[in-house]
């Protein structure tokens, strides 16, 4: 069946920024981001940090949450992502703080520069520019700066592939996690080709059946492991390019009190439907956990949809849930008939915060 998904031109009308061109070239910022970070150098005492934290707010802050969850049996020191204008009681000099932040202008994280400096902490900057990138430059501090060539729409969040890979080579060069050029290119061939499928004129519908699935809908996203980073990429972007409501809740937690909310109100069954994200890479008993949950939704009235990682490792399986994550959330707002790009609330704020 024809509709307005299948037609580049239609959704163009709609998509006025170009989010879709920014969900398309995911696999080009990763390539990008990659290539790019190559010939950043630490000194020798980032390599040995008692603990690291992530100053970041909105879409500057979903590389670091993707990976806290994907890497938390490697990491060997806590991570914290920290949306504040201050960091934590503890940050030190053995911390070491990486401020985040697309614009290079957000007022929380230039705060948190000012206490990470103050107690002497280790400093990383990746920015677009402004005035984070000034001060890096003036402080020396190193730094990854994003040219978001691949981002046609100039939204943060649909940066992702610089944030989270630029993030990544980061993390590797400084010895806190193991990544290799091979294992980039994989994602990046793995990306490509869904891409080539989930686009408007691709052969698989899947992105566009749970766009029409969300609909006028209140989403609860449920994951575990190693996909929660990736499920609150889908989950934030729900919010900013559909504008919609959602909320978002984690096995195993979720069956310790959440499932026994699910009577009331009654209206909530008319307008809600429950987003899994299931993986053979879960711990057994958390795959039983989704299946379980699944059911026990679907006999309280509810509608579900279920998100299934396939790909071999979890880090393709991650990018793998982002990139559908990332079509959804593109062609959700079309239907609604609103472009994507657009953030009237959040730039309302902001102005008023500024006055």
């Amino acid at each position: 069946m024809s509709s307005i998904l299948d037609s580049r031109q239609k959704i163009k009308a709609i998509d006025q920024h170009n989010l879709l061109g920014s969900v398309e070239t995911l696999p080009d910022q990763i390539q990008d981001a990659w290539e790019a970070t190559k010939s950043l150098v630490f000194p020798d005492t980032f390599h040995n940090v008692s603990n690291i934290i992530v100053s970041g707010m909105g879409g500057s802050s979903l590389g670091a949450l993707v990976i806290k969850r994907l890497f938390k049996d490697e990491l060997q020191v806590p991570l914290e992502i920290y949306p504040h204008y201050h960091l934590p009681g503890y940050t030190s000099k053995d911390s070491l703080v990486i401020l985040s932040s697309y614009s290079g202008s957000t007022e929380e994280t230039l705060a948190a520069a000012e206490h990470a400096e103050k107690v002497g902490a280790k400093i990383a900057v990746i920015t677009g520019g402004g005035k984070l990138a000034e001060l890096a430059k003036s402080k020396g501090w190193p730094m990854y700066v994003i040219d978001p060539k691949f981002n046609p729409c100039g939204q943060p969040r649909m940066a992702i592939g610089y944030a989270v890979f630029g993030m990544l080579s980061m993390f590797a060069k400084m010895g806190l996690i193991n990544i290799a050029e091979s294992d980039v290119l994989k994602i990046v061939d793995n990306l490509k080709e869904q891409v080539s499928q989930l686009s408007p004129d691709g052969s698989n519908d899947l992105a566009k059946l749970m766009a029409f699935a969300c609909y006028d809908k209140h989403v609860v996203f449920v994951a575990a492991e190693h996909l929660i980073g990736a499920a609150h990429v889908m989950n934030n972007q729900f919010n900013e390019n559909a504008k919609s409501l959602t909320s978002e809740w984690h096995l195993p937690e979720f069956n310790h009190h959440y499932m026994e909310a699910l009577s009331y109100p009654k209206l909530a069954k008319e307008t809600t439907v429950f987003f899994f994200f299931n993986s053979a890479l879960y711990h057994e008993r958390v795959q039983k956990r989704v299946l379980l949950t699944k059911s026990l939704i679907e006999q309280k009235g509810y509608e579900t949809q279920m998100i299934l990682a396939t790909t071999e490792t979890k880090l393709e399986q991650v990018f793998e849930v982002i990139q559908i994550a990332e079509f959804v959330a593109a062609y959700l707002p079309v239907l609604y008939g609103i472009d994507a790009s657009a953030i009237p609330n959040v730039d309302w704020f902001k102005s008023e915060m500024a006055k």
